[in-house]
């Protein structure tokens, strides 16, 4: 029989503390996790959800094979959703919410995030639009040298280029 165990990542007080006043500025928060394939169903089932309700998400991530735009902080994505609008978004993370313009926050498409995962969170500040249904061009790759200093060690990190999944939620 094959067991598992889970560790807790847990926030440090100061972490607690720093978490907080992010929230307190924030237009909003998204707790986010990962569960094992093995524990999909079992959880499915405690949260009581019906995965014929599910949601069809297909989502798109795009930055250079170097990861330039993620090493500077910036997020491209393009979303579309089932039975929902499609959407574009671009993140900038991470930020400190205090510190942005008060006209840009007051704008309708503008939005400041926070995201929380076991063991750490990271702000972000996107402008996201809703698209319409439009063709798609293919577009011939350049070489372009893009530097950024990478930012604090707050913002998330991928170690691998995401170029595009499907989920449901």
């Amino acid at each position: 029989m094959a067991t598992t165990s889970t560790t807790t990542a847990r926030l440090s007080d100061g972490q607690v503390e720093d978490l907080v006043a992010l929230i307190k500025d924030a237009d909003s928060v998204e707790l986010k996790l990962t569960i094992p394939e093995e524990n999909q169903r079992s959880a499915i089932l405690a949260l009581n959800l019906d995965p014929l309700d599910a949601q069809i998400r297909q989502v798109f991530f795009f930055d250079t094979p170097e990861l330039a735009l993620n090493n500077c902080g910036v997020v491209v994505r393009a979303r579309r959703v089932q039975k929902k609008g499609d959407d574009s978004v671009v993140k900038l993370r991470p930020v400190v919410p205090s510190e942005l313009p008060e006209s840009l926050r007051r704008s309708p498409t503008f939005g400041v995030e926070v995201d929380a995962m076991p063991g750490g969170f990271v702000c972000s500040a996107s402008m996201k639009r809703a698209m319409s249904p439009i063709a798609v061009k293919t577009v011939p790759a350049r070489r372009r040298s893009a530097s950024c200093s990478p930012k604090s060690s707050a913002r998330s990190t991928s170690s691998t280029p995401r170029r595009a999944s499907s989920s449901t939620t």
